[in-house]
């Protein structure tokens, strides 16, 4: 559900972008530093709302693949973790085992 609303924002978004756009056809002067362009203000407003869109998505991929790797590096613990209680167990149980078959062994009732 959330994944819905999510795309419903970006759609109603890129739609207000797209009017404001559309609005906004004017030439203007664009000063890249090194050169002085004049562009549409439509095509200024879109490419912007471009690289904006680009540059977030791909801090979102980052963030994903970090996020993988970490889930990824935790299960691998736990399950070496899980490994480690059995074997645990495992001795417990035998040790326990050992006791009991010993003659004339006390027992501890708790």
């Amino acid at each position: 559900m959330k994944m819905q609303w999510s795309l419903i924002f970006g759609l109603i978004f890129a739609l207000l972008i797209a009017l404001f756009a559309v609005i906004n056809v004017d030439p203007v002067q664009v000063n890249f530093g090194f050169s002085i362009v004049s562009l549409p203000l439509i095509l200024v407003i879109l490419s912007c709302a471009l690289i904006g869109g680009v540059i977030v998505g791909s801090y979102g991929i980052f963030r994903q693949y970090k996020q993988q790797r970490k889930i990824k590096s935790l299960t691998a613990e736990l399950t070496k973790a899980n490994e480690k209680i059995a074997e645990l167990e495992a001795a417990n149980t035998a040790d326990a085992l050992a006791e009991s078959a010993i003659p004339g062994g006390t027992t501890t009732f708790n």
